[in-house]
């Protein structure tokens, strides 16, 4: 027996009606290819990695993990941080390939694989098997017991059923289907380490089973990460200290909405001031005669993130306008020369990050942001 989702009453559907709404015009809003798009996308994924590892303890700045996200050594993350960013993002980038076969299928090995990708950095958290013995949760603060794990004997049969319901048709909505996968990965804890993440990853696989939008648009890892306590909260609300699947996942489905709904409000406005800021950084490179490519450099910088001759080409990788170091650096000269980039750091911690002219575009297009109202949905 497994968790099963609530009835929804008529405030979840219409929550629920809000969301769908929001993937509608988030989809509208990606389906015309725009260059600006794939650095939206980049720092969606490298925020998703960021937000789901920090609420384990692995806690990274952006930049580093924008560079993990682009395939390249993170300047400042710890050894261990940066295996654990290093995994998810291996596992996400398999949950974006097989998301799209005809023939996939959720199994129990399929888990095990992603738990494998996630965590073989050491062999300690028994990559790719289910853990050996009891498992216990523990309060940070206090050292008090939060959950008790299922009972291991009946670890591999709740996993192969969580396989078999996620592979059934059912009129459920997707959004809350992948917020019972998540639930009930998580309240099983089948593995001795990477429990969180790897049902965070599972519920992002099932959203980009629905063919709507790419998980790196609409998964919730952000705002998990930084909502983190009342995560835990609700988790602990619903699991009651133990596994007990009959009990009320109503919670849980409830602050998932919310996490969805806010998440694609948030989505949206980033997507409204990329394009304009894009806009700006065209003009201005046209202005001054520079290289088109050079956007792609001026963005991140613009937006906050230092950029490196490493991940500057990784942009190019999948384009038809790849390019080599040589041409990476003369790019990097060229922007500082033209007074928008500043170069730091020495070697291989050499970075550029934007001069005052470059900043202003992004501070006004913030300045002109309209406060949006983004009360609790399910409040009073």
């Amino acid at each position: 027996m497994l968790f099963e989702p609530p009835d929804l009453d008529l405030r979840e559907l219409d929550v629920l009606d809000q969301v769908e709404e929001l993937k509608t015009s988030l989809r509208h809003q990606l389906a015309e290819p725009r260059r600006w798009l794939g650095s939206l996308r980049r720092v969606s994924l490298a925020r998703a990695i960021q937000g789901s590892n920090s609420i384990e303890g692995y806690d990274a700045g952006l930049d580093d993990a924008m560079d993990i996200a682009a395939g390249e050594e993170p300047l400042d993350a710890g050894e261990e941080t940066r295996l654990a960013l290093r995994g998810y993002r291996e596992a996400m980038t398999y949950v974006l390939q097989v998301a799209e076969d005809d023939d996939f299928s959720f199994s129990d090995q399929l888990f095990k694989s992603l738990h494998y990708m996630m965590t073989s950095y050491t062999l300690k958290n028994r990559p790719g098997r289910w853990r050996a013995g009891p498992i216990f949760v523990r309060n940070d603060a206090t050292g008090d017991i939060v959950h008790e794990g299922a009972d291991i004997d009946q670890v591999p049969a709740l996993m192969r059923e969580l396989a078999t319901a996620l592979n059934e048709e059912r009129a459920c909505p997707d959004v809350v289907r992948g917020a019972m996968a998540h639930l009930n990965l998580v309240m099983v804890h089948p593995f001795r380490d990477g429990n969180g993440r790897m049902a965070r990853c599972l519920q992002s696989l099932v959203l980009a089973r629905s063919g709507v939008l790419s998980p790196v648009f609409m998964s919730i890892e952000e705002y998990l990460g930084r909502n983190t306590q009342a995560y835990y909260d609700v988790l602990a609300t619903v699991g009651g200290g133990s596994w007990r699947p009959e009990r009320d996942a109503r919670p849980w489905i409830r602050f998932t909405m919310t996490a969805h709904l806010r998440q694609a409000r948030t989505m949206l406005r980033r997507i409204r001031e990329s394009s304009r800021m894009w806009s700006e950084l065209e003009l201005l490179v046209e202005r001054r005669r520079l290289p088109e490519r050079s956007i792609m450099a001026l963005f991140d910088a613009m937006v906050g993130l230092r950029v490196r001759n490493a991940t500057y080409r990784a942009y190019f990788q999948d384009t038809s306008e790849e390019i080599t170091d040589a041409t990476a650096s003369r790019d990097l000269r060229t922007l500082v020369a033209a007074d928008l980039l500043e170069p730091t750091g020495e070697k291989r911690g050499r970075h550029y990050v934007a001069r005052p002219e470059l900043r202003e575009i992004y501070e006004n297009v913030v300045r002109s942001r309209v406060p949006e109202d983004d009360p609790d949905p399910f409040a009073n």
